[in-house]
């Protein structure tokens, strides 16, 4: 099964951590996220990775080839030269798969005991363009759903800034999500190397089949991107390791 991590971020909401090492090797419980990410889908059958690299990329290109890319197939996907955001990322990274199955998308400062093979499998028998993972959490901008789970736009609750069509179903995106590779052309058709996905998907939400996977309520989840985080990060993987 292929995957991608984003792990080309600066990191700013991390620093002084970031300031001479990458996001992606900040450690908690003596590992980099990267590893613990690495190891996570490994773990649940993925066996090609793509990594993106750009603020101290080289460090990350290193640390994977001093731990023999962990077995496993990686591929780094290079924009030292320039930073693509994640729509850019992922429309290059798609071109380093050696077949065309779906990609599993996994932002680096994410760690949960989400069943990512069974997120795979879910997108893989949805037959959608691509498969978000959300969950019911308190936020300030929220994605859309309709009844049936399909993506139809966003909102701000904070500003009542709406796009695309409001929906019943108010969701927080988990930073994690499956992508078919036939998108490849519709991401090509935004007309620009460097975009955010979340763009793509709301300009194209309501003309493809972008499906919410509703995460349980009692999923473990934390997002990395914080210094405090960090310390609800090492009591996560203390519950799920």
């Amino acid at each position: 099964m292929n995957a991608m991590i984003f792990a080309a971020g600066l990191g700013t909401r991390l620093r002084p951590l970031t300031d001479h090492c990458p996001k992606a090797l900040v450690k908690v419980e003596g590992k980099s996220l990267l590893e613990h990410n690495i190891i996570n889908l490994k773990r649940a059958g993925f066996d090609h990775i793509v990594v993106n690299v750009h603020h101290f990329g080289q460090q990350i290109i290193d640390f994977l080839a001093e731990n023999n890319n962990f077995g496993i197939d990686i591929k780094i996907s290079d924009e030292r030269d320039l930073l693509l955001d994640t729509g850019g990322g992922i429309m290059k990274a798609l071109t380093l798969f050696a077949n065309n199955d779906p990609v599993l998308i996994h932002n680096v400062d994410i760690i949960s005991n989400i069943n990512l093979g069974k997120v795979y499998e879910q997108h893989v028998k949805s037959g959608s363009d691509a498969t978000l993972c959300v969950a019911q959490r308190t936020t300030s901008r929220y994605l859309m759903f309709d009844n049936d789970m399909r993506m139809k736009g966003w909102t701000n609750i904070t500003t009542g800034e709406v796009k695309g069509e409001k929906a019943d179903n108010m969701l927080a995106f988990a930073g994690i999500h499956v992508v078919s590779q036939r998108i490849s052309q519709s991401l090509h058709a935004m007309g620009k190397e460097v975009f955010p996905v979340m763009d793509y998907y709301l300009n194209n939400c309501l003309d493809m089949q972008f499906s919410g996977y509703r995460l349980p309520s009692d999923t473990l989840w934390v997002d990395c991107g914080k210094p405090e985080s960090l310390t609800k990060a090492a009591k996560i993987l203390k519950e799920i390791c």
